[in-house]
């Protein structure tokens, strides 16, 4: 495999590309490690990681806000004079848009991307943080996890050094950002894990006296509600745990070649049930 920049980890790389940085075949990300545990598994990480699909329109707003916020990342194209992508060619427009590694954007949708970036610019804590010449955005950071000796990777948002402290700050667009839809985001999407992996880099690249991760959640509805928060340490523990989990599964995968499915190997058809709260209310209900 060749990877896709040589470095010798722990670095913090300037300049690589996006599409280099995640097309990287000798190490593995925090979204590839949450891949790997279910309800994922190594058979379909290996695929996914294969075979990469073609930008998905969901993605399309929260790059073009990353974009904006960061000051890096997507080139933005506006597809003027079109409400939709019914006509050809506003299909041909995008799909031109698309061939060029950029996002393209209706006019209503960049406008809400611009309301999305002032929301985000006016809010008391999220403003600062991601003040213009401030921080470090898109950086990519290698390092060697000491306990599996696999090449991990992270790219943090925005890095902000201060006195004392690094800030790293990861920027979310979300369907809406009240606390309750944020948790069930975060054990959704496994969001534990990220912010330890990349607390991880960031000590083994910068080594600074502390590091800080914190979220920011940017609403995707009117009037763009901002959200800032920072992980509780006992869901720190658990995703650093699941991150450990994870990096065994992918150095015994590596080394042995061998992606297995949910099931693995075994000699016996096993047992499956209901998820185990309905299994719990269920028994009460009717088997006393």
């Amino acid at each position: 495999m060749t990877a896709a920049v040589e470095v010798e980890a722990p670095a913090i790389v300037d300049g690589l590309p996006a599409d280099d940085y995640h097309a990287d075949r000798t190490s593995i990300s925090s979204s590839g490690l949450r891949a790997l545990l279910a309800p994922g598994c190594p058979a379909q990480f290996k695929y996914d990681r294969d075979h990469p699909q073609a930008p998905k329109k969901e993605f399309d707003l929260g790059n073009a806000v990353h974009a904006a916020v960061l000051g890096e990342g997507h080139d933005i194209v506006e597809i003027v004079g079109f409400s939709d992508y019914k006509k050809a060619d506003a299909r041909a427009l995008r799909d031109a848009a698309y061939e060029a590694g950029k996002v393209p954007l209706l006019a209503k949708e960049k406008l809400q991307v611009d309301a999305m970036e002032k929301a985000v610019r006016e809010h008391p804590l999220a403003g600062p943080l991601f003040a213009p010449g401030s921080g470090i955005a898109e950086r990519s950071i290698y390092w060697t996890d000491p306990a599996t000796g696999v090449r991990c990777r992270v790219r943090p948002d925005w890095l902000k050094q201060l006195p004392g402290t690094t800030l790293c700050v990861d920027l979310k667009t979300i369907k809406a950002s009240d606390p309750d839809t944020i948790s069930r985001a975060i054990r959704d999407h496994n969001y534990h894990q990220q912010d330890p992996l990349y607390i991880d880099g960031i000590w083994a690249a910068l080594q600074p006296e502390d590091v800080r991760f914190i979220f920011v959640f940017v609403s995707k509805q009117a009037p763009y509600l901002v959200t800032v928060r920072e992980l509780t340490d006992q869901d720190r523990d658990i995703g650093r745990a699941r991150n450990e989990k994870a990096l065994r599964i992918y150095a015994d995968c590596v080394a042995n070649d061998h992606w297995p499915d949910w099931t693995g190997s075994v000699d016996h058809i096993p047992q499956i049930g209901m998820p185990t709260w309905d299994t719990i209310r269920q028994a009460e209900e009717y088997l006393g």
